[in-house]
C-alpha cells in the first residue's frame, strides 16, 4: 500500500529513537511449527487496523459467520502515515495496538529491529504460501516471521480515455500500451503532447508518484545493502539528486503534473474534476481510483510501465505481543492472507496477491474490472509482476530519509513554498540531523 502524507523530521527522528530501543528475539527460531490454537468456544473481539483499501470488509463478515464466537472490529486509517504514527506511539507505550496491525513495506524494516514485540507467525499451516522475497522481508535474522504478506504492487498505467481523445491520442488500451512503451523519456514526451493540446489538465496527478515509481526501480537509493549498511548522504547522492531535478523539471517546468499531493482533499477532488489524465497504478490503487472517481466514465488501464516494470507498495499483517488474544488473532490473520481470501480481496479492491496459489489461479488471471472498461486486470497485473526486475534494498533508515526527500519535492512542486535548490538544501540538512 502507498505511503500517505509525509511527516516532519522531528517526528521521524522520534520514531527512529523509539524503534532503536527494540531488540531481536535472541533465540534461533525453529523450522515451521504448529501454531497455538484458540479456544473455539471463547467469545473474543478482535480489532484489525489497516489503512487505505485492503478489500477486507466483506471478508470480516464471512469470518464471523464461520466463527460465531469471534467479533471483528475494523479500524481503518486514512493513510499509511497515520497508521505508522499510531504504531510507533503505541508500540513504545506497550499498549493500545490492535490485535492485528497492518504494516506497509517501506516501514517494515524499522519494525524488524523490534521483532521481539511481535508474535512469531511461522507455522506449518502457512509454510511456502508466499513468494520467497515477500516472506523473506518479514523474517528477522533469527528466522522469526513477524508478518503475513497481503498484497504486492506491480505497476501499470491507468488513464482517462476521454481525456486522451481530447488530445488526439489513441484511446484503446493496446494502442496506449504501444504509445507508452519505452523509458521515462517516452512517457514524458507523450505527456508534453498531451498538455499542449489539453490546457489546465495534468499529464499525471502528483510529482511524488513519479518519484516513488522511479525510486522503486533503483536497487540502492539511499544506502548500500552490504552486511553493515552504509547510508549515502543526500549531498553526495548523485543519482537521487538527479532524480529530484528530473521530477521537478518535468512536473513544474514542463507542467506535466497536476501539482497535487496524493491523499490530500484536493487530490481526492481531482478525480471528479478531471485534473489529470494518467496515474501510475499498482493493483491496490485500482480500488482507490474507483472509490474517488465514482460516476466518472473513461478510466482504463494499459499493460505498460515506463522503464519496463516496477513494484510500488505492498503490506503485511502483524500480531503485536501486547495483544490479549494472540492465538485467535494469528488464526484470523492467517485466514485473511490465505490464497482464497486474497483472490476475493483482489476482486474487491484490486489488491494483487503475494501468495503463489492465488497468483496461479484462474480467478486472478481471468479477472476483469468493469469500472476500468472491463480491462483484463488480472492478466495485466500478472504481466506487470513478471516485468519487475529490481527489488530495491530498503533498510531501517529508508522511510525516514525518503520522507525528507518527498517533503522537499512537496515544498518545491506542490506547495511552492521554496525553490528547488533551497528545498533540497533543507532536505540535506534534515537528513544529516538524523545522524
Amino acid at each position: 500500500m502507498s505511503t500517505g502524507k509525509w511527516r516532519k523530521v522531528a517526528a521521524v527522528a522520534a520514531s527512529l529513537a523509539v524503534m532503536a530501543t527494540g531488540c531481536s528475539s535472541g533465540d534461533k527460531a525453529d523450522d515451521p511449527k504448529t501454531a497455538p490454537s484458540s479456544d473455539p468456544n471463547e467469545k473474543v473481539t478482535l480489532t484489525v487496523a489497516t489503512f487505505n483499501e485492503f478489500g477486507y470488509d466483506k471478508l470480516y463478515a464471512e469470518y464471523m459467520k464461520l466463527h460465531p464466537n469471534v467479533t471483528v472490529k475494523a479500524k481503518k486509517a486514512a493513510t499509511t502515515q497515520e497508521a505508522r504514527d499510531n504504531m510507533n506511539t503505541r508500540l513504545a507505550a506497550g499498549s493500545g495496538l490492535a490485535d492485528i496491525e497492518a504494516v506497509e513495506v517501506d516501514w517494515l524494516p524499522e519494525l524488524m529491529q523490534s521483532s521481539d514485540k511481535f508474535m512469531d507467525l511461522k507455522s506449518d499451516d502457512v509454510s511456502g504460501r508466499w513468494l520467497d522475497w515477500k516472506e523473506k522481508a518479514a523474517t528477522d535474522p533469527d528466522g522469526k516471521l513477524i508478518g503475513y504478506g497481503t498484497d504486492i504492487g506491480p505497476e501499470a498505467v491507468c488513464y482517462r480515455s476521454d481525456l486522451f481523445a481530447k488530445a488526439g491520442l489513441p484511446t484503446q488500451r493496446d494502442q496506449v500500451a504501444k504509445l507508452l512503451e519505452g523509458d521515462w523519456d517516452k512517457y514524458y514526451s507523450v505527456g508534453k503532447q498531451f498538455v499542449s493540446k489539453v490546457p489546465n489538465v495534468g499529464w499525471y496527478d502528483s510529482p511524488n508518484a513519479i518519484w516513488a515509481a522511479r525510486l522503486n526501480q533503483m536497487e540502492n537509493a539511499y544506502s548500500s545493502s552490504s552486511e553493515e549498511e552504509q547510508i549515502i548522504p543526500l549531498d553526495e547522492n548523485k543519482p537521487v539528486k538527479e532524480l529530484y531535478d528530473e521530477v521537478l523539471t518535468q512536473s513544474v517546468d514542463n507542467k506535466l503534473s497536476a501539482g497535487l499531493s496524493q491523499w490530500s482533499p484536493d487530490w481526492n477532488k481531482g478525480f471528479q474534476n478531471g485534473k489529470f489524465a494518467t496515474m501510475l497504478c499498482p493493483g491496490w490503487m485500482l480500488g482507490v481510483i474507483e472509490g474517488n472517481a465514482a460516476g466518472v466514465e473513461g478510466w482504463d488501464i494499459a499493460n505498460v510501465f515506463p522503464g519496463g516494470g516496477g513494484n510500488w507498495g505492498g503490506s503485511y499483517l502483524t500480531v503485536p505481543e501486547q495483544g490479549e488474544h494472540k492465538a485467535a488473532a494469528r488464526e484470523l490473520a492467517a485466514w485473511l492472507t490465505a490464497p482464497e481470501q486474497q483472490v476475493k480481496a483482489f476482486e474487491s479492491k484490486g489488491t494483487f496477491p503475494s501468495q503463489k496459489k492465488a497468483l496461479e489461479s484462474a480467478e486472478v488471471k481471468g479477472y476483469t474490472n468493469k469500472f476500468f472498461n472491463n480491462a483484463p486486470v488480472g492478466q495485466i497485473l500478472s504481466d506487470r509482476a513478471a516485468a519487475v526486475k529490481v527489488t530495491p534494498y530498503k533498510g531501517p533508515n529508508y522511510f525516514a530519509i525518503d520522507t525528507i526527500a518527498q517533503d522537499a519535492i512537496t515544498r518545491a512542486a506542490v506547495e511552492k513554498s521554496a525553490n528547488r535548490e533551497d528545498s533540497w538544501k533543507k532536505a540535506v540538512d534534515e537528513a544529516k540531523a538524523l545522524g
